[in-house]
C-alpha cells in the first residue's frame, strides 16, 4: 500500500481509495483520503 502524510493527524496513514494522477507540471502522484478522518492526502512521485 502507498503511504502518505495526513495533515490533520500529523502521522503518516496508508492512502485509501488511491487514484494515480499527473500534476500540472506532468508528474506523476497518488491521489486518495485519510482512512481515519477522510481528508484528502497527496504523495508526489510514482506509486
Amino acid at each position: 500500500m502507498v503511504q502518505a502524510y495526513c495533515v490533520k493527524c500529523r502521522k503518516k496513514v496508508e492512502i485509501k481509495n488511491p487514484k494515480s494522477i499527473t500534476m500540472k507540471n506532468k508528474r506523476p502522484a497518488t491521489q486518495g483520503e485519510c482512512p481515519t478522518c477522510g481528508t484528502k492526502v497527496f504523495r508526489i512521485g510514482k506509486a
